[in-house]
């Protein structure tokens, strides 16, 4: 099963702290996270082609096509980023 394993952290995150964690990088405050932003978390949280792994994670989450995930299309996006490493509950 993967493991979330940044800086040391190594076990398993339910939906909600996994969106708790990506709301705090939501620098802007606008309730949405754009592609830069989530770049960021995704390198805060250690995880490698963050760039990458960001326009992948907008491509597949951004149901209304704003290059942002907003609330609503949160879920999706946690579900798709589970496969690089988040376990939910």
């Amino acid at each position: 099963m993967p493991w979330l394993s940044p800086r040391g952290v190594s076990y398993p995150l339910s939906e909600e702290q996994v969106k708790g964690m990506l709301k705090k990088y939501d620098k802007n405050r606008d309730g949405k996270l754009s592609k830069q932003e989530l770049r960021f978390a995704f390198k805060e949280m250690g995880l490698h082609f963050c760039s990458w792994k960001a326009g992948k994670a907008l491509r597949f989450a951004d149901n209304n096509c704003d290059g942002y995930i907003n609330e609503d299309e949160m879920n999706e996006f946690v579900q798709y980023a589970s496969k690089w490493g988040f376990r939910i509950c």
